[in-house]
Formats: C-alpha cells, sequence, structure tokens
C-alpha cells in the first residue's frame, strides 16, 4: 500500500489540513473521502480473490440473491422506461443479473467485469469501450466506489452516451444517518475494496460540473439500507459479530467462521431488525439514507 497523495474524487492534493480518519482521507475541496493508504494491485487482487463471487453459485444464504436479483429486475424495468432506443452499457456487471433483465426486455447490453465469463461481458475499463456504438445508457450500479479513477468513468461515460444518454450511479453515501452513527464500523465503507466514499452532495455536484442534469435522486431505489444498519448494529455488540459474514455462503465467506459465531450474529440479527427497518425508514423520508441512486442525463 501507498499513501493517498490526492482526491480520488476531485483531484485535489491533500495537505496538513486535510481530514484524516482510519483508512481514508477527507477532502475539504469536495467532500469526498478516499482510502488511504491505497492498496495497489496485488493487495486489490487478494482482497477480492475467489471468496468474492464464488463461482458456482450465489454468494448468499437465504433468500439474499433472490432480494438482489429482484431489485436489479426493477431497475431494468425503470432504465427501460428512460433511456433512448440503443444499448446500455453495466459497469461492474457482477452476476449478469440486471444484463439479463434487460436483455429479456429487448434491449442489447454489454457488461464490464472482471474475469468476464460471458459473451455479452467485457474484461476491461471503461476506457476502452467503443465510442461509436452511441449508448442509451451508461449504469454504474455499487461499482463506482471500486474504481481507481472513478471520476474518469464518469467523464467517459459521458463522451460514451448517445445525445440524451442516462446515467444511472448507485453508491454507499457518507452523508447518511447510519455512516455517522456507525463511523469506521459502517459495513459501506468496505475498505479496501471502496476506493473513493461520496455523499449525495458531493455525487450530484460532481455530475453537473461533468456534463450531466441530475433527474432523480433516490435513498430507497439503491436497496442496501437496511443491511447497512443491522450489520453496524451487530458489531456494536461485543463479540466481534459480524452479520454480512454470516449471511455469506461458507465460500463467499472472507475468512472461515465457527458454528457459533455465526449462529450468535444471526440471533443478533433477528433481534435487532426492527431496531434497524426504524432506522432506515428515518433516515430516507430525511433523504439521508445509507446508500443513494442518481438518474441523470448528458446535456
Amino acid at each position: 500500500m501507498r499513501p493517498a497523495e490526492a482526491c480520488a474524487w476531485c483531484g485535489a492534493p491533500f495537505d496538513g489540513g486535510s481530514q484524516r480518519l482510519d483508512r481514508r482521507t477527507g477532502c475539504r475541496r469536495c467532500g469526498a473521502a478516499t482510502t488511504d493508504p491505497r492498496p495497489d494491485d496485488a493487495e486489490l487482487e487478494a482482497a477480492y480473490g475467489d471468496w468474492y463471487r464464488p463461482a458456482g453459485g450465489g454468494r448468499f444464504n437465504f433468500a439474499g440473491d433472490a432480494i438482489l436479483g429482484r431489485t436489479r429486475g426493477l431497475l431494468a424495468r425503470r432504465l427501460d422506461e428512460i433511456a433512448p432506443p440503443g444499448p446500455i452499457l453495466d459497469v461492474g456487471a457482477g452476476e449478469g443479473t440486471l444484463l439479463d433483465a434487460l436483455a429479456a426486455r429487448g434491449r442489447e447490453v454489454t457488461g464490464l467485469e472482471r474475469g468476464a465469463k460471458r459473451g455479452d461481458f467485457v474484461d476491461g475499463s471503461i476506457e476502452a469501450v467503443r465510442r461509436g456504438d452511441g449508448w442509451a445508457a451508461v449504469v454504474f450500479w455499487h461499482s463506482l466506489e471500486h474504481l481507481p479513477r472513478p471520476r474518469a468513468a464518469i467523464r467517459e461515460a459521458a463522451r460514451l452516451l448517445a445525445p440524451g444518454g442516462v446515467l444511472i450511479v448507485a453508491v454507499p453515501n457518507t452523508g447518511s444517518i447510519q455512516a455517522r452513527l456507525f463511523g469506521d464500523r459502517w459495513l459501506h465503507l468496505d475498505i479496501p475494496r471502496h476506493l473513493v466514499h461520496l455523499s449525495t452532495a458531493t455525487l450530484t455536484t460532481g455530475l453537473g460540473d461533468d456534463g450531466f442534469r441530475v433527474e432523480a435522486v433516490s435513498h430507497l431505489r439503491a436497496g442496501q439500507v437496511v443491511i447497512g444498519w443491522l450489520a453496524g448494529l451487530v458489531a456494536s455488540l461485543p463479540g466481534g459479530l459480524d452479520l454480512y459474514q454470516a449471511l455469506r455462503r461458507p465460500e463467499a465467506r472472507l475468512a472461515p467462521l465457527t458454528p457459533a459465531r455465526r449462529i450468535a450474529s444471526l440471533a443478533a440479527g433477528a433481534i435487532l431488525l426492527p431496531l434497524a427497518a426504524a432506522g432506515a425508514a428515518a433516515e430516507i423520508p430525511l433523504r439521508r439514507g445509507g446508500t443513494v441512486y442518481v438518474e441523470a442525463r448528458r446535456i
């Protein structure tokens, strides 16, 4: 790892007045935070590893994968409604759930994903995508925060999109109540995989500066709000419990989890679920939800 010298979002150099936090540095100019020190390529490869998206199955026990799939299906319907005719690019396509839902609606689709294993996937950066295809939409669904040059990716999306094309971004919201409450225990920090940490204001201001007109902002549509509360509440208990890892399948865990620790984490999650739901219900109407979803159109 190496110290971060500048903001990953706006590029402003860090100095003695920059806000130093645990494993990240805040930018005085734009309000974003940058993971600090910055992991190198080998460290990032180890941070994902085979456990992050295991082959041959989903990542979560219970109904976790089905819920994620349902969320992507709803996004496909919304995207098909607001995007002009043309192909759609999903940056960080994961298992391809959104691509499948869009293809079922007759859309031409391409996904960017490391270690691409499907014919409609490309293993590469957004800079390698052809510009002449007149893309109708570019999607960063909880992927922008993983990119080493997120602002450059946004600007590249602006160049790829056809006139009137739509940009979709969903990211964790550092201005949320849960982020402020749980601090370094907040699930959605996800360091070192998340390299930049954005608030709603920082994100939307940046999009405006890069040639987009923000048309919709939602603190519900981006999903993953309740789990942020629930994992934070469980992590606040004594005993080092980890609900997120307990919810993942054994082959999709960062490290082995003893049966006793897993049962204790799941039991704590079940008990605290009403409190987590209440926290999410409170922060969403205040527009301080744990994640934020933005629709923007190329000007």
